[in-house]
């Protein structure tokens, strides 16, 4: 249950019956209001909901906003309801307070929910398929593709608590270019293992890496020289085949180890030999929105205002990657039927944004509204200070793998979705391997360590929670501030969703455990005051450790039950 949006929705509706109320008496002028307006203050002293209506109305009424807002003041019916005061601030605010009833109730609803709490039903949920990764499958993955990794997985995530129906795809590049350019890579270390390094000069774009030589290793040891006569394209298919199954086990092994598993894993070169791109393009062409010169066909792209038409068949017949993109996209709105499509992508591919929508558009798949794409700004990897460009491991530039084999799970991605995607991350490596309240992966897990460590050890002497603990008691205010900011998680996620922003996320963790640690500091447990006091205590520490762990886990990180 979103305790924030229900209360938020009950005084809106108290405010509204009570301008109904003083309608009636003659007390306030007639109007056709269908709302309130209700927010949530930042300065909860005065009241923990407030509403502006009527300053708003002062207008509409003729009358002076405080004068309107003693009329509802007086007629609002608070009985049976969330709040318990009713008063007025300034030239007319009406500050509404939540009653006891309402904390209460919150800690209730944790601890009936457990795992499932946080979750809520969408008021119009949507089929969403979220792609991010799709890392060129010709190489390792760097740090972009750890980046991108935390932030789909995570927005994914969030997307489905909220109440929406969502699949996780990674895009496999084996077609095009790339895939042309990593067989002649692998051809050309295959020829220079068996005839020496001098036999052949590397091609100048080709894939440098040592991965393209040890790949090329693996492939003579099983097949040994039987491939250096045959055809080209034999010989390429061969070198390909064998690349991309040992690069996409890699790769599979590498995201399985980050906690990120994939709905579907949706291969390019089914496109093109179910021969769906060429359909695709015959499609534009039937609309109109393609045109052909010095052989090559061409998408109007400046048609729906992008700065240039783009290629989609080159002279020579290929398709261009373009070409691709639109066919994939198209297949996810048109075939599997999805409501909308969320990539997220690096910056440096801001300009193909406007060109992929505008050819969806051109599709009649209104792609301006449907797709969108989240772009992600670049990580720099930090240590004492310094930029950090090489695994200690091996080197060489550092990989997800090297990323993993130094510093944990839970650190990487917690680091990764402490910012929006739009903004430049610098990662402290030195800071995410720290065991102390500086490191916020660490401050987050120790509450949820602590609360485990109390239960524990009570439990050691005896004392288990109660299964009807009178939670009236917890009246502090650091109780209050804490159960309130539980009460906050189903909204968070909600906001989170719709913001497409997971890192608010990785705040409200910092938010609760911060929370917690002020209320462990003044509120003995083992030595409440009264044994329902500490049952009351051990009730609202249970929720405190299940909101910990549920917010973690829209992450993908983890919560110990010891450190």
């Amino acid at each position: 249950m979103n305790y924030v949006m229900t209360a938020m929705e009950q005084a809106s509706d108290l405010i509204l019956k009570a301008y109904h109320q003083a309608e009636a008496q003659g007390l306030l002028p007639s109007h056709p209001f269908d709302s309130a307006p209700v927010e949530v203050p930042k300065d909860i002293k005065n009241g923990d909901y407030a509403s502006s209506f009527a300053m708003q109305a002062a207008k509409k009424l003729g009358m002076p906003p405080r004068k309107i807002a003693e009329a509802l003041c007086a007629n609002v019916s608070l009985e049976g309801t969330l709040f318990a005061s009713c008063e007025i601030a300034g030239p007319g605010f009406i500050n509404l307070r939540l009653s006891p009833v309402y904390f209460e109730n919150v800690v209730k609803n944790i601890l009936e929910e457990k795992q499932h709490y946080g979750r809520t039903p969408a008021e119009k949920p949507e089929k969403i398929m979220v792609e991010f990764v799709s890392a060129n499958p010709t190489g390792p993955m760097h740090m972009g593709n750890a980046r991108g990794g935390v932030l789909g997985d995570s927005l994914a995530e969030v997307l489905s608590r909220a109440g929406n129906d969502v699949t996780r795809e990674f895009y496999v590049n084996d077609a095009g270019n790339q895939i042309e350019k990593f067989a002649a890579s692998l051809d050309c270390r295959y020829e220079q293992l068996i005839r020496g390094e001098d036999s052949r000069e590397f091609p100048e774009d080709g894939y440098h890496g040592d991965d393209i030589r040890e790949l090329a290793k693996a492939f003579y040891e099983i097949n040994g020289d039987r491939y250096l006569q045959a055809p080209e394209k034999e010989r390429h298919d061969a070198l390909v085949a064998f690349g991309l199954e040992r690069n996409l086990i890699k790769m599979r092994a590498d995201l399985e180890k980050y906690r990120i598993h994939y709905d579907n894993w949706f291969f390019e070169s089914t496109l093109h030999n179910t021969h769906y791109v060429e359909e695709t393009i015959n499609l534009l062409t039937e609309k109109g929105a393609t045109y052909e010169s010095e052989g090559a066909l061409w998408l109007k792209t400046t048609d729906f205002g992008c700065e240039k038409d783009d290629v989609l068949r080159r002279a020579n017949g290929f398709y261009t990657y373009f070409a691709a993109d639109i066919a994939y996209h198209r297949e996810k709105f048109e075939k599997r039927g999805f409501d909308r499509v969320i990539n997220i992508w690096g910056a440096d591919h801001h300009g193909h944004v406007a060109r992929l929508k505008a050819a969806l558009d051109a599709l009649g798949l209104d792609g301006s509204n449907r797709l969108e794409i989240v772009l992600m700004q670049l990580v720099r990897l930090m240590r004492d200070g310094e930029v950090v460009r090489m695994s200690k491991r091996t080197g060489k530039a550092i990989t997800l793998s090297d990323l993993l084999d130094e510093i944990s799970c839970d650190a990487a991605r917690y680091f990764f979705n402490s910012r929006a995607a739009d903004t430049h991350l610098e990662f402290d490596l030195g800071l995410a391997v720290r065991e102390d309240s500086e490191n916020p992966v660490y401050y987050v897990q120790y509450a949820h360590a602590r609360i485990k460590s109390i239960l524990k050890n009570l439990a050691a002497e005896g004392v288990v929670p109660s299964a009807a603990p009178d939670l009236s008691l917890l009246r502090s205010e650091e109780e209050i501030e804490l159960i309130r900011e539980l009460a906050k998680l189903p909204e968070e996620i909600r906001i989170a969703a719709r913001d497409r922003e997971p890192a608010r996320m990785n705040r409200y963790a910092t938010t609760v455990a911060a929370a917690f640690h002020r209320f462990y500091t003044v509120s003995p447990i083992k030595n409440a005051e009264t044994e329902a006091l500490r049952n009351a205590r051990l009730a609202l520490c249970n929720s405190v450790a299940t909101v910990i762990e549920n917010t973690l886990s829209t992450f993908g990180v983890t919560a110990p039950d010891h450190m």
